[in-house]
């Protein structure tokens, strides 16, 4: 049974550690010598730590590879304020000793509430057309699954089992709120695009040992997955509004909201705009916990640099925290008086008398 993880860094602080860990990245680097060095980077349930094995490389290149399982013995520091695992030993896991459920993060949240607030939501839709595909895509066994179970992505926001499903019904109410102060839009589109907008995750992601991405998302994306499976279930839908199905196929390859970040189209309408603002926010919001949660332990208010976001951050929570009273002077005993700072017995002292004059008597 696995029982040092990865949070648990700062409590073995420049201590040997022997745990197992899942191969997230695998990389062979030459040292200033020319040798190979091993740097990997490791995970388990709750997060992961950059790793180097520096002697006897040539042995363990080729006895693993990505995202295999591996029991590690060696140190853990830090570098540059991050942990980090140095290795002295690995060896590759078996089938047999291994515990998926120790090496990938799944939400805390109830995946059952979660489905069931999606499915009132969409019960609330007063667009026919619009309830019966997003009920189309509920309804399928397959989608279902794989949509209860997914990552909303591989590392910058939701990357949990269940964070798929988390993110959108997070998103449902957030776009819900905000549509009720912006009556002339259209609040079953947006929440349609909101369902839709990162269905295509459970194709572009795996998620069976580690998160990395298919073959197919790695060529296509998401944003192309998610309109041939709209095609596909168009089909089925009859006499859906084809000036409906524009305006799906427009949220979905919008919902990124600036070319540079890998949306072809910049939003163009309301409902459209919208989306993009709310699916931005909530998976801000959902990096800053996450980072707050896996430096929980650090006294400083200040994060490390999320790369993300491109910035540190302030956690306001222990920047607001009171902090301890500063130890009070010692009291004096009754009657006595303390002397000034720095005048401790002047008392003592003769005058001095200037040069070639006498001394003063008295």
């Amino acid at each position: 049974m696995k029982q040092f993880f990865i949070c648990d860094c700062s409590l073995h602080e420049n201590k040997i550690v022997t745990s197992s860990f899942v191969v997230v990245s695998k990389q062979v680097k030459p040292k200033k010598s020319g040798d190979p060095y091993l740097a990997l980077t490791l995970g388990d349930r709750t997060g992961q730590v950059e790793a180097k094995m520096w002697d006897n490389v040539e042995e363990a290149l080729d006895a693993f590879e990505q995202d295999d399982f591996l029991k590690v013995k060696g140190l853990i520091n830090k570098y540059k304020n991050r942990f980090q695992l140095t290795i002295h030993k690995l060896r590759r896991l078996g089938e047999t000793e291994i515990d998926f459920s120790d090496y990938l993060p799944k939400t805390t949240k109830n995946i059952d509430e979660l489905w069931q607030t999606l499915t009132d939501f969409v019960a609330s839709f007063q667009n026919p057309h619009l309830k019966r595909l997003i009920q189309g895509f509920m309804a399928d066994p397959e989608i279902a699954q794989a949509y209860r179970n997914a990552p909303a992505a591989k590392t910058l926001h939701h990357a949990y089992i269940g964070g798929l499903l988390d993110h959108v019904v997070s998103l449902f109410r957030s776009c819900d709120l905000i549509c009720r102060n912006y009556p002339q839009v259209n609040r079953d589109l947006v929440l349609a695009g909101a369902f839709l907008h990162d269905i295509g995750k459970i194709h572009e992601l795996t998620y069976n040992r580690s998160f990395s991405y298919t073959t197919r998302g790695q060529l296509l994306g998401h944003m192309i997955i998610e309109l041939e499976m709209l095609q596909a279930k168009l089909s089925l839908v009859p006499d859906f509004p084809p000036e409906l199905k524009t305006l799906l196929e427009h949220l979905i390859i919008s919902h990124h909201g600036e070319y540079e970040f890998g949306s072809p189209k910049l939003p163009m309408f309301p409902e459209a705009l919208l989306l993009h603002y709310m699916d931005d926010l909530d998976s801000k919001m959902e990096s800053m916990r996450a980072l707050f949660e896996r430096e929980l332990d650090q006294e400083n208010p200040w994060t490390s640099y999320s790369a993300s976001l491109g910035r540190p951050l302030l956690n306001t929570a222990k920047f607001l925290e009171p902090k301890p009273a500063p130890p009070s002077p010692p009291l004096a005993p009754e009657n006595e008086t303390l002397p000034l700072p720095g005048l401790d017995g002047i008392e003592d002292c003769e005058p001095t008398p200037a040069t070639g004059q006498e001394p003063v008597k008295t």
